[in-house]
């Protein structure tokens, strides 16, 4: 208990002081606490970013999986080759999953137009690859990932391009979640758009 008292106390601090600590409690074997440092890296936003980037722990998959997830959730662009790479090889389904859903989450806007553009098309493309993973959860958090993609993006044509693979997934994949997450996401983004 006192460990994840003191874990959140550092993350209320909001201070970039606290990010090399926030991101060593990842590594605990106690999920209260890594959940709180991912919460608190994430509240630092994108000075968290080069931080996690350098000390992601290849051996422990627990805290690649927490590192990844609070990557996701700042959604900073620079963290894009890490969730692309990670949601295509890691070992671990839940590392996998994390960086599948964070690559609909990227802030492409702290981009250039062209480095936006380009962006959006590898991450339509790792996740379009995505939805072949063995793991149904792995398949459901790129189907949240293309979704929000579609949402974000101002490029017609790949929105198109994403509607289409997801109605070939509605398709093909066996798995009832996955199907229900598809035409869940196909409607969002209708009424988005």
């Amino acid at each position: 208990m006192g460990l994840l008292i003191a874990v959140r106390s550092l993350a209320l601090s909001c201070h970039e002081k606290a990010i090399p600590t926030l991101i060593e409690a990842l590594g605990y074997n106690n999920a209260g606490a890594a959940a709180g440092a991912v919460k608190g890296l994430i509240n630092l936003g994108d000075v968290s970013v080069p931080y996690l980037l350098q000390q992601i722990d290849g051996y422990n998959y627990g805290a690649r999986a927490w590192a990844t997830r609070a990557l996701a959730g700042i959604g900073h662009p620079s963290a894009l080759d890490h969730l692309q790479e990670t949601a295509l090889r890691d070992f671990s389904l839940s590392v996998r999953r994390s960086a599948a859903k964070g690559l609909g989450y990227i802030e492409w806007s702290k981009l250039s137009v062209s480095e936006a553009s380009e962006g959006q098309k590898q991450a339509t493309e790792t996740l379009s690859k995505v939805l072949d993973d063995p793991e149904w959860v792995v398949r459901y958090a790129a189907v949240v990932g293309l979704q929000n993609l579609a949402i974000s993006v101002d490029n017609q044509s790949l929105v198109n391009s994403i509607v289409e693979k997801l109605d070939h997934q509605l398709e093909t994949d066996s798995e009832l979640g996955v199907c229900a997450r598809v035409k869940l996401a196909l409607a969002e983004i209708d009424r988005e758009l």
